[in-house]
């Protein structure tokens, strides 16, 4: 019977894993209902923009890609960082500290990696006619290029092995070291005498170079990718969510493996020295 004793196994009181709850139904239709919403927009100011609104007086048909550039632009330097941004600072603030802003953070940097890439390559597409050259080391281009360059770091200082919290920390620490370019990414047309043109909607005296027809397809455009980024960021946020689980998980099974190797080594040697 006391051997019985000594060999039962103690109950553990640690408590387990937080489970992902699934999504609800109203959840779902809604983020489904948003992804809809986007792609019908998306397609409509492509629409608008290749087949409805006239050609531009000076720019000619180059003036079409003024309906999806500024509005990736807007979502990868403003809408999707800027979310990253905020969910830092609400981690770092040890009142409202969760590893829910830890999450948000981590899918809206990597959205905005996307969206930076694209403002690059849409730009690259619209100077290639304009300038002659598909990239010059204009301040606007050179200032967005590194900001890639700082997010995709961002990105590999997420992936070093390390505890939850200690990831957190550096990751939000590295988006407000990334956010100093952000400001020089805005005002550099302004700062410096660039190749790029000014803003056409964001400008100095808030005053849109855009009407008519020209100015409604714009709107549809950044309402879209807007649209587009919150259905990318629900999407990515359950991903990441049961990614932390299922790593919690692993690290909590790996625990009680190792423990229980600790208690048949402390149970065995036991035995052997009552015998």
């Amino acid at each position: 019977m006391t051997a019985l004793l000594e060999v039962a196994p103690k109950p553990d009181s640690r408590p387990a894993p937080e489970r992902p709850r699934p999504w609800s139904s109203r959840t779902t239709w809604a983020v489904r209902l948003t992804g809809i919403t986007a792609a019908v927009g998306i397609a409509a100011t492509v629409w608008l923009g290749l087949w409805v609104t006239p050609p531009d007086k000076v720019q000619g048909n180059l003036v079409r890609l003024v309906y999806v550039h500024p509005p990736i632009a807007w979502v990868a330097l403003y809408v999707s960082f800027g979310t990253a941004l905020v969910a830092s600072l609400l981690w770092l603030w040890k009142r409202t500290r969760s590893p829910y802003w830890d999450r948000l953070a981590g899918a809206a940097m990597e959205i905005s990696i996307v969206f930076t890439a694209l403002t690059l390559l849409t730009g690259s597409i619209w100077g290639r006619p304009t300038w002659g050259v598909w990239w010059a080391w204009d301040a606007r281009l050179t200032s967005t290029a590194m900001l890639l360059v700082m997010q995709l770091g961002y990105v590999a200082i997420r992936r070093i092995p390390a505890s939850l919290e200690s990831r957190a920390r550096r990751c939000a620490v590295a988006v407000l070291i990334t956010a100093v370019d952000v400001p020089i990414v805005h005002f550099s047309v302004i700062w410096w005498h660039t190749l790029h043109q000014g803003a056409t909607v964001l400008n100095a005296n808030l005053s849109p170079t855009i009407h008519g027809s020209m100015a409604w397809t714009l709107l549809v455009g950044f309402v879209a990718f807007t649209l587009a980024f919150v259905w990318m960021l629900a999407v990515r946020m359950r991903i990441e969510t049961l990614s932390d689980a299922l790593e919690g998980a692993s690290l909590e099974l790996a625990l009680d493996e190792r423990r229980a190797e600790v208690d048949e080594l402390t149970t065995s040697g036991e035995r052997r020295a009552e015998r």
